[in-house]
């Protein structure tokens, strides 16, 4: 246990799907303690895989009861270890879901018997859905789809209440359960609280009122900064009474949703609660800041610059950036900065998603490699396009979910050889290349489109990389002649550095394509490559190391403190968040002799030799269950490659490779994966905290698998080693103008999957 005396501490918690996890840090932001509860291991009573139960028709939940054990066991390990009189704020930060509470009478949160643990005050009968929806849960994409056509579609939606149609929308998932759960459900319910106010509620000891952003992600919120709003949010009436079903439901809706908090999350939410200071030894005077969603604590912990971009590989791919103006579309997803004080001026934070992220490549994987090693040579080794050729290129769309606008209505796989549809290419090997750039090309284009309504200012870069010389055209603007409403060419609209985090990141392969996609060096978490040398494959981090959301939950709480702290003194609060990340890091760097930050307390620093089946359960990223696992079979095996009757066959080889020795027999799809190609799905959010299904196949003895061999630190800036990033992949003038060339087809293909084409 650490001293009774000493240093104030900063206590971050994060709320995950497969985990709750505790994140302290000291005044200077150095990792001090790190503590964990996984819920499959460590609460099996509940029999949850990777945290989620999952039942036909897409529909993900959890338990909220096991939260609730959960917070019980991680402040039990806190208390053990750690002296908690010390830490003097409290941070937060959740999984995107729901807590359904009963109209029943609960005990007071303020007057809890300290004697009687957390989960043993409020049981499953306190909750009228005991189990709720995740956000990876996808069976609400109709009732999404649904409120977006009553709302007049997706522009109309995202003018009113800054997004359009997506299965996580809070709006989606109340109207399912009112249209498709049993009458009861809704009929014994008297208040909604998202998971971080509902976590926040519990630490506090009162009810704590949902932050902006987390407003602003329901779906059913006018942000102030609109119009229609009058400089007052509000809770948006037309959309209530859909959910509701009539005006009367609409308006008990409103009253279960309770007020928002629109302080902008710079200032306190409360204090620790009586029960946690006579239970757990915490300083009455411990303060608790607003929380708030995983994914947006995840991001402030990364300090982005205002010409960074945050890309954020797991169940759903998320690209972060910061905004300065409130212009919403259906383009993309905007939400007020969670860590602002009322007197900054107004920032944003503008979010693209994919809903399908980790379960494609872990498809592709299960399909076509056997193993992520072999994986990530595919992907590192197959030429950009999947062909050396200029006039032969292959793509490929993976939709196994249908995804926000304009994808509502897309789903299956698609693949394209000389712009003409194909069933499968004629070498296999090129699939995996091909979906990853298919991920990242969105985001690319995606971008363009985002940047032309003005929502990020002006984002010309000041970097001294050459502009490259595009092909001559005439004298039309380049994007005309190429079918586009951007210059692909042009890269100094783009990010000047991309962060990256996420499992899929840990791939040198996947960091490096990113790279040369956007045109911009690659950073990843100095706590994250080292915990990929433990275990790369898992979105979570291994055991000992933080979470970013935690941390940056711990972030969050140190600057609150230290407003508070100015405040008390009579001074202004001190500088907006991220200038005070990076100065207090800054000066920490300095005092401490350019020592980079630790990475982890305890953890283990080798790499495990065995990445198995039970190595990283949580997510995609372990080894497949009941397969195979080397990297490609041996030649001895005699493993030939079948066509759709079963009958031998070679694959065509269009490019010649400098190591054939690694493909010396492919297999092509089985029935068994088919049947995983047509159940495969996927719901939304960023983020380390979301869980995929297992998509393993079945009736083969894995073997040894080979590890993969993940990212490493390249030399890195001062600047960046400050605030614990590490450079994992340079930019490359070159190959961005290959992939330049490839996104005028690649838009093309695109639009004709939307307009339903093919």
């Amino acid at each position: 246990m650490l001293a009774k005396a000493g240093p104030a501490l900063f206590l971050g918690i994060e709320l995950a799907v497969d985990q709750i996890r505790a994140t302290i840090v000291d005044e200077s932001l150095e990792l001090v303690g790190i503590e964990s509860v996984d819920f499959d291991s460590e609460l099996p009573e509940y029999q949850t895989q990777g945290g989620i139960f999952t039942t036909p028709g897409d529909a993900y939940t959890t338990p909220v009861e096991m939260w609730i054990k959960g917070l019980d066991t991680l402040l039990q390990k806190l208390h053990r270890s750690y002296d908690l009189g010390r830490i003097k704020c409290i941070g937060g930060a959740a999984q995107h879901a729901i807590v359904w509470w009963k109209s029943t009478t609960i005990p007071s949160l303020s007057s809890l018997d300290p004697h009687v643990p957390l989960h043993a005050h409020f049981p499953v009968t306190s909750f009228s859905l005991p189990n709720t929806p995740v956000a990876q849960d996808t069976s609400s994409h109709s009732h999404a789809i649904g409120i977006e056509g009553l709302m007049g579609g997706p522009d109309s939606m995202a003018r009113r209440v800054g997004t359009c149609a997506n299965d996580s929308l809070v709006a989606a998932q109340l109207l399912r359960v009112r249209e498709t759960w049993p009458q009861d459900v809704w009929a014994r319910t008297g208040r909604l609280q998202l998971a971080s106010a509902f976590l926040a509620s519990l630490i506090c000891g009162k009810w704590i009122p949902m932050g902006e952003a987390d407003a602003c992600a329901s779906g059913m919120w006018v942000h102030s900064a609109n119009p229609a709003a009058n400089g007052q949010g509000h809770w948006e009436e037309g959309i209530l009474d859909i959910v509701g079903g009539s005006r009367e439901e609409g308006r008990r809706v409103r009253g279960w949703l309770g007020d928002v908090d629109v302080s902008g999350g710079g200032r306190r939410a409360g204090n620790v609660s009586r029960y946690l200071v006579d239970r757990y030894g915490f300083d009455p005077e411990t303060v608790v800041t607003p929380f708030m969603s995983d994914y947006l604590s995840s991001y402030l912990s990364l300090c982005p610059s205002p010409s960074d971009a945050v890309l954020s590989f797991g169940p759903m791919d998320a690209l972060l950036t910061p905004a300065q103006h409130y212009n919403p579309t259906r383009l993309f997803n905007l939400y007020p900065h969670p860590a602002q004080d009322p007197s900054e001026k107004r920032r944003y934070i503008a979010v693209l998603r994919s809903i399908n992220g980790d379960v494609p490549r872990a498809l592709v994987r299960d399909m076509y490699t056997k193993s992520w090693s072999a994986f990530d040579r595919l992907v590192a080794i197959v030429p950009p396009g999947g062909s050396i050729g200029l006039d032969d290129k292959l793509f490929s769309f993976w939709f196994l979910s249908s995804d926000s606008h304009p994808f509502q209505h897309v789903k299956g796989i698609y693949r394209f050889e000389t712009g003409i549809k194909a069933t499968e290419f004629r070498d296999l090997r090129a699939n995996p290349r091909c979906l990853i750039e298919s991920q990242v090309m969105s985001f690319r284009v995606r971008w363009a489109k985002m940047l032309a309504t003005g929502v990020l200012g002006s984002r010309k870069s000041t970097t001294a990389t050459p502009t490259p010389t595009p092909p001559p055209t005439n004298s039309r603007p380049i994007s005309a002649s190429l079918g586009v409403t951007f210059d692909p060419y042009d890269h100094s609209t783009l990010p000047t550095r991309i962060i990256c985090t996420g499992a899929a990141a840990n791939f040198p392969s996947i960091s490096n394509l990113v790279g040369d996609v956007f045109n911009a060096p690659i950073y990843i978490p100095t706590t994250q490559v080292d915990s990929a040398q433990v275990a790369p494959h898992r979105n979570s981090p291994a055991p000992g190391y933080p979470s970013r959301a935690a941390l940056g939950a711990a972030y969050v709480a140190r600057w609150v403190w230290g407003k508070q702290s100015q405040w008390a003194l009579g001074g202004s609060g001190g500088l907006a968040y991220e200038d005070e990340i990076r100065r207090l890091l800054g000066k920490r760097w300095v005092v401490s002799g350019q020592t980079p930050l630790k990475t982890n307390i305890g953890g283990q620093t080798t790499k495990a030799l065995s990445t198995g089946s039970g190595s990283g359960t949580n997510t995609p990223f372990g080894g497949p269950r009941g397969i195979g696992n080397t990297v490609f079979r041996e030649e001895e095996e005699e493993e030939l490659l079948l066509d759709a009757d079963g009958v031998p066959k070679s694959p065509t080889v269009p490019f010649t490779l400098s190591v054939p020795s690694l493909f010396p027999r492919l297999r092509t799809q089985t029935g068994s994966t088919a049947d995983t190609v047509t159940s495969g799905s996927s719901g939304p959010t960023a983020s380390t905290a979301f869980t995929t299904p297992d998509l393993s196949l079945s009736g083969v003895v894995p073997n040894t698998p080979t590890p993969l061999t993940p990212v490493t630190a390249l030399p890195t800036g001062d600047n960046e080693q400050q605030l614990g990033l590490a450079k994992v992949a340079e930019a490359d003038v070159d190959a961005f103008m290959s992939y330049a060339a490839l996104v005028p087809e690649f838009c093309r293909l695109e639009g004709m999957l939307v307009k339903a084409v093919v």
